[in-house]
């Protein structure tokens, strides 16, 4: 399963990005899920407290292109192992 994201993860776009994250966790089974960061221009707190909630269920691959989304990647994953569970 790939989600896609483009833009800005921030302010109403967070509370949809929980919605359909919510949907797609129901479907998703056993599947891999992989979210792809590559266009994602800004995330406030909120929604980095979504992409970490959402990595920490689902184990997704990462994917970016950038500096900022290669941070934003690693803030992500390191949240989920400074919580004690592998990478």
């Amino acid at each position: 399963m790939a989600i896609k994201m483009e833009g800005r993860v921030a302010g109403p776009w967070v509370v949809e990005l929980t919605r359909t994250w919510a949907e797609a966790a129901a479907r998703r089974g056993t599947r891999a899920v992989l979210i792809d960061l590559s266009d994602v221009t800004y995330a406030d707190e909120s929604g980095k407290r979504v992409l970490r909630g959402m990595y920490a269920e689902s184990g997704a691959k990462l994917v970016t292109s950038t500096p900022w989304t290669q941070f934003l990647a690693e803030e992500i994953s390191r949240a989920r192992s400074s919580n004690g569970d592998a990478k």
